[in-house]
């Protein structure tokens, strides 16, 4: 029988999947196309949709727009420029620094300058077309060098600061200096930027947003449109895809779409176009890091000094916090005794650079290990000797910012995690045989091996300290049905389905009598973005109180009943409440004789994370509750003709704590892995000289295919990983394991060497590889290690 459509809301018992609460819960629904999306609802009849104007300069003045010929075509309802904006023309989320619309200045090409709200998108599209818009050009800043000549900064120089690194630097066994730059990468969700806004009968603004914020999203609105928040609802079904790219960056669509009911009493659509979504929105940050390196004979890092600047694009969005998370996560898994990084933010004339899975630890770690890879090749020693050599371990477990490793992290009488996560993968991969088996082939070949194994270790909680809290609403109905609201919005990670297990658990039911509703700003106020991968960590402890505080009411009227003693403990299990003398009652006749009772069957649950601390002027403190620990063996096979790379083969080892589920977490292992390798291997960026954007769609920016992916791809997850104070032991998921894609470009760099001529000197030089490390890069790289190809 063919479900019903999806409505948007998770109701466990559709499918046997999330009867179970192990697979996704809307696995169903997907794989049938039935799962609604904010794109799909339907709106009442005479709903309009909205379609851009864009700019042709990336940075010149707006002298006029005339939008009279616009007004007049047929099906026009609106024309929106900023002179409609009956509230603050801004939707920056931290600096009041990103207009809506223009009003005299165009900051990037393809900026929208006007909107048309049309009865088709074929009107509002033909309508577009007849803006008239004098612009005079102005010279533009396109790349972190520009800007530097120019002296475009955002804000001020950021510093962290431990020891005394220039002078632990002049008296280090060794000093070598480099340079490590990546490009940006476009998050390529599969659902574009969608919003859809209604003016209720009350006069509520409904927004249905794919957004990962709903609450930003719910102040912007109300910013623009001069509302106060309670008059603004904005409701998230579910996302085709976010991966950061929704966090701040659905605020102006959604924006736009309640202007524009507002404007015309119609219930209004916009849904970009891929070539749209790519060119109105940001990326992740481009970065380029040099680093002074000091280290003794063995490997041992002894100081650093560093330079981070990002390109921020024209406006500042979740910039300080992206780079500040990149300064803080430049000791990856390894302990820098004395160090100086000093952080900046380049203002160009581009799209404003956001939040993309990682949120700037990729940008770091991916310092970290080019440094110790240029250290290995310095000494002639193994790279992960070296890495091992510099792990965090007891007496050298301070962070540079200032916070201090738990024993969990570094128990005195066992390996560390991530020494256990090291030992057991370099086993398990069988990594000296099959890098012995390398370095043993004879270079007769145009092709090349390299095989390499990287750590991470990431760090788990927003950078503000304030955003690291949570609600839920839990009502329970008299036939022991379960209705849960809490603040996370579903992705496609799963979020849903691990909020369904940890309800079933708390309150001992299965998951088949728990309905997941929609995220909403009128059910749960006040919530956090679902970012930092901290979903399950926040939600899933809201939930379990809300849930927890429900249980000891149905265990009071249990006790009344059976006229039990507080003494005598109570737990509910199998569907049913049970005492330890013996009693038992199903779950549905304990709500039922609550509801008797007249006590209450529905209950908040709020969490906020404990012992997180930071001082922004001196950028030192506690920012994250614990830590996440993983592993990558990646090996590669290099084409010198082509530069053209294929990966053989991926083991991974990952640490999740007690798994919430574990096949939702190896797919987000999996997942994140290949897009970190996409951002690190193929996915190019490329603007031209005028600031337009070049990969604007699947014919131009490549991302992974199943054509990248290695038939021997083994994720394993670390076993015995409890993690003290989270929920029922697990550990977030979501960004760390993008990083363990590192490993294939570490892979890639020993396979480059190895068509280099052995070093007369006792030093090998560097091998330099742009990121990404697409086939003209590595060709480049070959060509720069100045060896023959046979």
């Amino acid at each position: 029988m063919t479900p019903a459509r999806d409505s948007g809301t998770v109701l466990a018992q559709q499918t046997p999947a999330a009867q179970t609460a192990n697979l996704h819960e809307s696995a169903w629904a997907h794989v049938q196309g039935q799962a609604i999306y904010s794109d799909e609802v339907n709106l009442p009849a005479g709903g309009l949709t909205l379609y851009p104007v864009l700019s042709d300069v990336a940075h010149g003045q707006l002298m006029q727009i005339d939008v009279s010929a616009a007004r007049r075509a047929p099906g026009v309802h609106a024309v929106i420029t900023a002179a409609d904006i009956p509230g603050e023309n801004d939707t920056g989320p931290i600096v009041h620094d990103e207009v809506l619309l223009p009003t005299d200045r165009i900051s990037f090409h393809g900026q929208a300058i006007a909107w048309i709200a049309a009865e088709s998108f074929a009107q509002a599209q033909h309508a577009a077309q007849l803006v008239q818009a004098e612009i005079t050009s102005l010279a533009a800043i396109l790349s972190i060098e520009s800007a530097e000549s120019a002296n475009s900064f955002h804000g001020q120089t950021q510093r962290i600061v431990r020891g005394e690194a220039e002078r632990a630097l002049a008296t280090s066994a060794h000093q070598v200096q480099g340079e490590v730059r990546c490009g940006e990468q476009d998050h390529f969700y599969l659902e574009t930027h969608a919003s859809a806004a209604t003016v209720e009968a009350d006069g509520t603004l409904h927004v249905m947003a794919s957004t990962q914020h709903p609450s930003e999203t719910q102040h912007i609105v109300a910013r623009v449109l001069k509302l106060p928040l309670h008059a603004v609802k904005v409701s998230c079904l579910r996302m085709g895809g976010g991966f950061g790219g929704k966090e701040t960056q659905a605020n102006s669509f959604a924006a736009l779409a309640a202007l524009a009911a507002q404007m015309t009493g119609r219930s209004v659509r916009v849904k970009l176009k891929r070539e749209h979504d790519m060119k109105l929105t940001g990326k992740r940050h481009a970065f380029r890091m040099r680093y002074t390196l000091g280290f003794s004979d063995d490997g041992v890092i002894t100081a650093l000094q560093a330079e981070l600047i990002a390109d921020a694009g024209w406006s500042l969005d979740l910039s300080p916090p992206v780079l500040m998370r990149a300064m803080v996560h430049v000791d990856n898994a390894y302990y820098l005794p004395h160090v100086a990084i000093t952080g900046r933010l380049a203002r160009t004339h581009k799209t404003s650079a956001t939040a993309f899975r990682g949120f700037g630890g990729p940008q770091g770690v991916l310092l970290a290990e080019e440094m110790l890879d240029h250290i290995a090749r310095h000494l002639k020693l193994a790279p992960e000797l070296v890495r091992e050599r510099n792990f965090y371990r007891t007496g050298r477990d301070i962070t540079h910012y200032g916070q201090t490793l738990t024993q969990a992290d570094l128990p005195d009488h066992q390996p560390s995690r991530m020494q256990r996560i090291w030992q057991d993968l370099l086993q398990q991969s069988n990594f000296a045989a099959r890098q012995a088996a390398i370095q043993a082939t004879p270079n007769t070949s145009y092709r090349r091996r390299g095989i390499a194994i990287t750590p991470v270790k990431f760090g788990i909680s927003f950078n503000k300290v304030q955003y690291n809290q949570a609600g839920a609403l839990v009502l329970i109905y008299v036939d022991g049905s379960v209705q849960i609201n809490h603040g996370g919005t579903e992705m496609g990670q799963g979020l849903h389905t691990k909020m369904l297990g940890v309800a079933a658990r708390a309150l001992g039911i299965a998951a088949k009598q728990i309905r997941v509703m929609p995220t909403s700003t009128d059910k749960v106020p006040n919530t956090s973005a679902t970012a930092a991968s901290s979903g399950a960590d926040l939600n899933g402890q809201a939930v379990r109180a809300a849930c927890e505080t429900l249980l000891q009411r149905l265990f009071s009227v249990a006790r009344t009943q059976w006229n039990v003693v507080e003494s005598v403990p109570l737990y509910a299990k199998d569907g049913s409440i049970h005492s330890d003398d013996g009693r038992s009652m199903r779950f549905e006749e304990a709500v039922q004789a609550a509801y008797a009772a007249r006590v209450s069957l529905s209950a908040t649950g709020y969490y906020a994370t404990p012992g997180l601390s930071w001082d922004m002027q001196r950028n030192s403190g506690n920012p994250f509750f614990y830590f996440s620990y993983g592993a990558a063996v990646s090996e590669v096979e290099v084409d010198g003709l082509t530069g053209e790379f294929k990966l053989l083969a991926v083991d991974i080892l990952h640490d999740v704590g007690d798994s919430l589920n574990p096949g939702l977490d190896r797919g987000q292992i999996e997942g994140g892995f290949v897009q970190g390798l996409g951002w690190l291997t193929m996915e190019e960026v490329v603007w031209d000289d005028a600031g337009r954007l070049k990969t604007y769609a699947p014919s131009t920016y490549k991302i992974p295919t199943i054509c990248e992916i290695p038939e021997h791809f083994e994720t394993r997850l670390l076993a015995q990983a409890g993690q003290p104070g989270t929920i029922y032991g697990s550990k977030a998921v979501g960004e760390p394991p993008l990083l363990l894609a590192i490993s294939v470009r570490c892979a890639i760099k020993a396979a480059i060497a190895a068509f280099a001529a052995p070093a007369s000197s006792a030093a090998e030089p560097p091998i330099h590889l742009a990121s990404p490390a697409t086939p003209e890069a590595i060709l480049h790289a070959i060509e720069n290690a100045k060896t023959p190809l046979c």
